[in-house]
């Protein structure tokens, strides 16, 4: 054998693969890298569970701080809506020359006495007849479905009505003994309202009489550009929520006195309460407050007397559009207009949070959230096409407009 049968003999013996006889071929090499294995570090587990645990109690924590201290809050909310009232009267007096905690208590006590003489003249009117409303509830109902079944043929069962809306006389009684609880039960009820109303008369008029040393001391704690940011919310809030606060109240004060001046005219029973209801509602609920509000004393007469519905539907109708044209342009012509929708979400919000007088505050809390954003947030033109929508015209009619003058 040559030399080179010899080297290529020997490159082959060693680059083989050694054979044993009873397992095969055996690999030279072992792959290096290591099989990913599962493990825990007990610190880290340790240390997520504690922060959760923390969030956890600081939620919990929240949740009973929250029920301790909401009623209180509901009340510092009403003391700032009283307050926030109260500032264009206080601007007036200011600039008479007032010093400013004469003018908040000056413009204070004139609402309340103005308060106190109107529950003077009218208190015990209202209670008497709505007491008789509440009483009257289940033959008013009744006589509604009988009317409803004769008139439209239909199958209305008052019973069952009465029984859903749980206005039976004895689910009444029930209703009033449970809420009253006895001789102690009304006393009880009575401290808690002076109560309340004391701490929102003297926290409205600490609010409104210090006013700028207030912002003052919590504007001190704050960067110069956060003063700045702090002061104009503050003056939006002030100014703008005050206004709207009055233009409502103002708004259905006239819409409670002409609707009132209606139903006692026409001989509606229970004009003061349904006059009232009118009122707020038609203020305070948008967009349907009107027709709840006529609902109740169209359904009272409905039965007795349809031509008293008829024309309570058609005054609410022509006053509906007075107050649209004439009234709102004058009593709101400096405050704010908060969205139709955004003001309804705000009123079923404030209703589901604090009840029904939730739908009272519900509105002007989110007047004052939308001046905020308003101010602070960019505003950018229409491109031209989406303008035309707005306007209720496509562009080329308007170019074509144009083009004719």
């Amino acid at each position: 054998m040559d030399s080179d049968s010899t080297a290529v003999a020997s490159a082959e013996s060693t680059d083989a693969p050694i054979e044993s006889a009873t397992t095969g071929p055996v690999p030279t090499s072992v792959d290096p890298s290591p099989r990913p294995l599962l493990a825990f570090d007990t610190r880290s587990v340790a240390r997520s569970a504690a922060v959760v645990l923390a969030l956890v109690a600081v939620f919990l924590l929240a949740l009973w701080l929250w029920g301790v201290i909401g009623h209180f809050v509901f009340l510092l909310l009403l003391a700032w809506l009283f307050a926030a009232a109260m500032e264009p009267g206080i601007a007036w007096f200011v600039r008479k020359g007032r010093k400013r905690g004469l003018a908040a208590a000056l413009t204070g006590s004139a609402i309340v006495l103005a308060s106190l003489a109107l529950v003077a003249v009218f208190g015990d009117l209202f209670v008497q007849q709505a007491a008789d409303l509440v009483k009257s509830l289940p033959s008013a109902i009744g006589s509604a479905a009988d009317f409803a079944n004769s008139t439209f043929h239909t199958h209305l069962n008052a019973t069952a009505i009465t029984q859903n809306l749980q206005v039976q006389p004895s689910q009444l009684a029930g209703l009033v003994q449970s809420f009253g609880g006895g001789a102690f039960g009304v006393l009880s009820s009575i401290a808690s309202i002076i109560l309340d109303l004391t701490t929102v008369l003297v926290f409205g008029f600490y609010m409104a009489a210090a006013g700028p040393r207030f912002l003052e001391s919590i504007a001190r704690g704050l960067r110069p550009r956060q003063q700045q940011v702090f002061v104009t919310v503050a003056d939006i809030t002030s100014q703008k929520t005050g206004g709207y606060v009055v233009s409502k109240v103002v708004l259905a004060a006239l819409s409670a006195t002409f609707h009132g001046i209606l139903f006692a005219a026409i001989g509606v029973p229970y004009w003061l309460p349904f006059a009232l209801l009118v009122g707020i509602t038609a203020q305070f609920v948008p967009l349907v407050g009107t027709y709840i509000g006529v609902l109740l004393p169209v359904i009272s007469v409905i039965t007795t007397a349809p031509w008293k519905a008829i024309v309570i539907i058609i005054f609410a109708v022509i006053y509906q559009q007075i107050e649209s044209y004439v009234f709102t342009p004058r009593v709101s012509k400096k405050t704010m207009d908060v969205n139709p929708a955004i003001a309804l979400a705000a009123v079923f919000l404030g209703a589901a949070i604090w009840g029904p007088i939730g739908m009272l505050i519900g509105i002007p809390l989110v007047a004052a959230g939308v001046a905020v954003a308003d101010t602070f947030s960019k505003r950018y033109e229409l491109v031209p096409a989406l303008a035309a929508r707005v306007e209720g015209s496509e562009p080329k009619a308007a170019e074509q407009i144009s083009d004719d003058h």
